[in-house]
């Protein structure tokens, strides 16, 4: 609209003054070497602009034909461009294609017409990639990281590559480089934390997850879950050497990430063993009431280390009551009824979970049956069903299970990897109970009735009978004071590092594919607070 306002504005100024010069007539002369001319104004303008339009035509034909080898130069260097896009175009599709006979063509005449240029050493890097001549490949991106305008690239092709033939100091090599180089680049970041992590360098980590965080590469959540997580394992280092330390690290870690179970229980220890028994109660308590677990059970009973096994269990109570109804505060009470010898305590505490028992609650059951009435009979009943019942929940990442927890998978080498739930393997259909709702009654008739002789069934009685001998039967657990071991975990799969190419057009042949999506398991949660350290 303005432009159109512009036009007419100007329009109407050239108007007015040809009306201007009409309305004003007037003479003009012009003597030069004997000669007069004499016209009038209108007609010498007009002639005036003749001439200037004359002379600007004159002048554009010399100009050109003055610049016509630049500009013949000038025309082939686009043309060859165009061809040059072209060819790079046809390349990369080809190479998302899978085709790698095309790339190659393409990638030759790209060579031809552009060699040297960005474009064209990223289409033989992932020529390259795709027909597995890794040596080419990293040919390729070593002089893309030579040059300004491709060193990130080039770099983080030499990384993809460092990784692939598991050379693990170069891919950190390239990784630091690029971090250096460019502190946004969220691969490289990552890379370099994973790197600290894996090599237990937890205060070189903790810069490297600052410098992150204060480039907008994590958001502030995660940054303080990680942060907590990497100073829990300082205080896991420092617990032999310097316990005041580790007791400092372990209570920052709790401000930014309070339900941590492994930094609560290291806070709750060494906060009892310096005698600030509520202070390390009520840490204890606010990790149990959002994330119960038998680490800090067994902490919470042993603040205090003289008191009788009575005052433990009145202890585990009161911080079972922090989170009701959670098998774990039911194991937790159970365990320190038996060492109370508050057996009728105990079974109460296991029955709402013998509809659906798991490892520890069948053990539990054993444990129970042995130390109450000796009953070797119903002891090896329930060690059976131990034996065939689901897995507890353990800290497990990437499919490795352990019985402590590690501040990095041993698998990926990734930060916060463990998570306290039933392993996937272990998951599958619940085992029946022994006994039935009247269990009680049924134990206080069996007490006060004399012993009978044990009639096997008949299925067992058919098997006794035939000639052939039946397969040794597997020696029962044993059964102690204490909680059933964990099974030990078994060594890590050996996983090949994730690798993706520079270009994610498709998987290079040697790719293992995406990474397995985290774990979304809701947390059990509790509520009421009892204090006992007064």
């Amino acid at each position: 609209m303005i432009r159109v306002l512009l036009f007419l504005a100007l329009v109407a100024l050239m108007a007015f003054g040809v009306v201007w010069f009409a309305d004003r007539p007037g003479d003009i002369a012009i003597v030069w070497q004997g000669y007069r001319i004499e016209t009038t104004v209108m007609v010498a303008i007009v002639a005036v602009a003749i001439v200037a339009l004359i002379a600007v035509i004159v002048w554009s034909i010399v100009r050109n034909i003055l610049r016509t080898p630049d500009l013949l130069t000038m025309f082939l260097s686009q043309r060859r461009g165009v061809r040059g896009y072209l060819a790079v175009s046809r390349g990369l599709i080809a190479v998302g294609a899978g085709d790698a006979a095309a790339a190659r063509r393409a990638s030759s005449e790209v060579e031809r017409i552009a060699p040297g240029e960005p474009l064209a050493l990223l289409l033989n890097a992932q020529v390259a990639q795709l027909s597995g001549d890794r040596g080419a490949a990293e040919q390729a991106f070593r002089a893309m990281a030579e040059r300004s305008d491709t060193k990130l690239l080039g770099l983080r092709g030499l990384y993809v590559e460092a990784q692939r033939r598991k050379d693990n100091a170069a891919a950190h090599a390239y990784a630091e480089e690029a971090a250096k180089a460019a502190p946004s680049l969220g691969w490289a970041g990552q890379a370099v934390l994973e790197f600290r992590c894996a090599a237990g360098d937890w205060s070189a980590a903790l810069s490297a997850l600052d410098r992150n965080s204060r480039f907008g590469l994590i958001d502030k959540a995660d940054y303080k879950r990680q942060r907590a997580v990497l100073l829990t394992a300082r205080a896991l280092a420092a617990e032999e050497s310097d316990r005041d330390r580790a007791r400092s690290l372990a209570l920052d870690a709790l401000k930014l990430a309070p339900e941590l179970v492994p930094a609560a229980e290291l806070a709750g220890r060494l906060l009892g063993e310096a005698g600030e028994l509520r202070r390390a109660g009520r840490v204890i308590e606010k990790a149990w009431a959002a994330h119960p677990h038998p680490d800090l059970a067994e902490t919470y009973a042993h603040l205090r280390p003289g008191d009788s096994a009575r005052e433990r269990l009145t202890r585990v109570q009161s911080l079972a009551l922090k989170a009701p109804g959670h098998v774990e505060s039911a194991l937790a009470v159970a365990r320190a009824a038996l060492d109370a010898q508050e057996f009728t305590v105990a079974r109460n505490a296991v029955r709402p979970l013998l509809k659906e028992p798991t490892h520890r609650v069948a053990a539990m059951m054993a444990e129970i049956e042995q130390r109450e009435s000796g009953d070797e009979g119903r002891t090896r009943e329930w060690m059976g069903r131990a034996l065939r019942a689901p897995r507890d929940p353990a800290w497990t990442a990437d499919g490795f299970v352990s019985d402590r927890w590690m501040p990095v998978s041993p698998v990926s080498g990734r930060l916060d990897a463990f998570q306290w739930k039933v392993p996937l393997a272990a998951l599958g259909d619940a085992r029946g109970v022994i006994e039935g709702d009247d269990w009680a009654q049924q134990d206080l008739k069996r007490d006060s009735e004399p012993p009978k002789a044990v009639t096997p069934p008949p299925e067992l009685a058919a098997r006794a009978e035939m000639p052939a001998e039946p397969a040794p039967a597997p020696a029962p657990r044993p059964v102690s004071n204490s909680a059933p071991p964990a099974a030990s975990p078994p060594l890590p799969p050996k996983v090949e590092p994730r690798v993706e190419a520079v270009i994610p057009l498709l998987h290079v042949p040697d790719d293992p594919g995406p990474e397995p999506l985290p774990d979304l398991e809701p947390e059990p949660t509790g509520s009421r607070s009892v204090r006992l350290f007064k």
